[in-house]
């Protein structure tokens, strides 16, 4: 009897993240507030206004996050090593789960989900996308090819000095939300986001010191 063909595991975790992902949308939209009880940055019962630091916020780093779940699952498949292939996942799970929630948001507010403004407008400091780089701290698509084409060490180190740079841009954008924000949501996320993301930029410059390398 011939044994059924065996799914990949990179499938399977993909699978689980989309799972996830898509069981907090369902939530979410459940429970999504109608605009007359949104919380909001001006009069009680407004939804966060295009321009607020909410919406800008929401949007950006779902972007942001996209590129570093991207790179998770890159360097997940590049390498063997248990610590760098458990970060990965962490931040797979964690960043999945969190764009989610901000996609979500950006639908209970029936703000779109892109914009044709430039990144960053909200923070007072619009930028100018480079070579695939769309924000700050965002690694460029030569770097991700890069990334792709590395494997063991290489793999590692690389991996970790990208998303040192990505996370410390991301925790400084997460910052300024957690101050200029208008709704509980945004603020409660983006400050814990900003915790997170600080205290990983430390076990990344500990784990690049083991493999020999500068943070």
């Amino acid at each position: 009897m011939t044994s059924p063909a065996r799914v990949p595991r990179s499938l399977v975790w993909a699978g689980a993240v989309v799972f996830v992902v898509a069981v907090g949308l369902v939530l979410l939209m459940v429970v999504r507030p109608s605009s007359a009880s949104s919380p909001g940055s001006g009069a009680p019962g407004a939804v966060p206004a295009e321009s607020s630091a909410d919406v800008g916020f929401a949007r950006d780093m779902s972007v942001h996050h996209q590129q570093a779940v991207e790179m998770a699952f890159v360097v997940r498949d590049r390498t063997d090593d248990e610590d760098v292939r458990r970060l990965a996942y962490d931040i797979i799970n964690t960043q999945a789960n969190q764009r989610g929630m901000m996609l979500g948001w950006l639908e209970s507010w029936d703000r779109p989900k892109s914009s044709d403004r430039p990144p960053m407008e909200w923070m007072g400091h619009p930028v100018t996308p480079s070579d695939g780089a769309l924000m700050p701290g965002m690694a460029t698509d030569a770097q991700l090819d890069r990334l792709r084409a590395a494997g063991g060490r290489e793999a590692e180190v690389l991996f970790l000095e990208l998303m040192t740079v990505h996370h410390r841009a991301g925790a400084d954008m997460a910052q300024a939300a957690a101050g200029e924000a208008g709704t509980d949501e945004i603020r409660g996320l983006a400050a814990g986001m900003a915790r997170a993301q600080e205290s990983e930029i430390s076990l990344m410059a500990d784990m690049l010191k083991a493999r020999g390398a500068q943070p």
